[in-house]
């Protein structure tokens, strides 16, 4: 059974689109690999805990240990989260001597954030 929601995305039978050459916006569309990959990165922001992280350190280079504190949770845990922030290129880690110290990777991300943030803000 078809339910109102449904009907409502649907195109009428008697429909024959609204773009006679649909070509030049297929030439434009994303690639089936780069949509992954952007998929696999909005997953990444997709975990309370990953935001948080990345949250702190849009306000400072933080070690592991720093993140424990500020995230009240094990070691082990945070670097689980770091990983796999890691993986997505959207935090980036520094060595000095023992201790390891993360950012973000680039601007791109604090502005992607902040808009988000931004965004979600809005009424």
């Amino acid at each position: 059974m078809v339910s109102e929601l449904d009907k409502l995305d649907e195109c009428d039978s008697a429909c024959s689109g609204t773009e006679t050459d649909l070509r030049p916006i297929k030439k434009e569309m994303i690639s089936l690999q780069a949509a992954s990959e952007m998929a696999d990165w909005f997953k990444a922001f997709s975990d309370p805990t990953r935001i948080r992280i990345i949250a702190a350190l849009l306000q400072k280079e933080l070690c592991v240990h720093d993140l424990t504190v500020l995230l009240d949770m094990g070691q082990s845990a945070v670097s689980h989260q770091l990983r796999a922030l890691r993986n997505t290129r959207i935090v980036k880690r520094r060595k000095q001597g023992k201790t390891v110290y993360y950012s973000l990777d680039d601007t791109h991300i604090e502005q992607i954030f902040l808009q988000t943030l931004q965004h979600i803000g809005h009424a």
